[in-house]
């Protein structure tokens, strides 16, 4: 029996958004604006007033989606997940994100000390790099949901639709992978390289 598109998924054209197709994309935010609207209200804190408004964070997670050549949308696998559910995991995400950057204590500015004051060197993030291949495309999809989306363990195993454990052994994999690349390609070998990949992930 052959499966036939159903009017979300035509909504949904993911070479046509990642190649930036302005009808594209204007039926995507058309169709899908509720959807992440939805997710987004279900994330404690959201409407608090100072700690997110939902019409701002819907506007943060179709920025997040266009923003670094697309890479968010590019992750996006269809056999594992339909586009809204994809979508609601993403906009939460996101939503969470924004919640934590908002939740610094407020102190008194005469009960701050003068060295929080200092100015430290405006350093860039440092980011690995995958090298194309190294990587298969689920290890690769993996690190992106852990990293690229801040999902936990249990979050991303639900998106996949795998054990916990498939995602901690596949994560472990492609820090292995990783670990021996980048130890390969500098003098002495030091296993320590790409620092924005050593977090617990539990």
């Amino acid at each position: 029996m052959s499966l036939r598109k159903t009017d979300v998924d035509a909504d949904f054209d993911q070479a046509a958004l990642v190649a930036g197709e302005e009808k594209a994309w204007g039926r995507f935010i058309a169709r899908f604006t509720r959807v992440v609207a939805a997710a987004i209200r279900t994330v404690p804190g959201i409407g608090t007033p100072g700690r997110g408004e939902p019409g701002d964070l819907v506007q943060d997670v179709f920025v997040k989606l266009l923003a670094d050549d697309r890479r968010l949308l590019k992750t996006y696998d269809p056999a594992r997940a339909a586009p809204a559910t994809w979508l609601t995991l993403v906009s939460r995400s996101i939503a969470r994100d924004r919640l934590r950057a908002k939740q610094l204590p407020g102190v008194p500015i005469d009960d701050v000390p003068e060295s929080a004051f200092a100015v430290e060197p405006d350093l860039p993030a440092e980011k690995v790099q995958i090298p194309p291949g190294l990587l298969s495309p689920r290890q690769e999809l993996i690190l992106s949901l852990l990293y690229d989306q801040d999902m936990d363990v249990a979050e991303a195993a639900a998106f996949l639709q795998v054990e916990a454990q498939t995602i901690r052994s596949m994560h472990h994999k492609a820090l292995t992978k990783l670990r021996a690349h980048f130890a390969a390609a500098t003098t002495g070998g030091d296993e320590t390289t790409a620092p924005s990949l050593q977090r617990d992930r539990r």
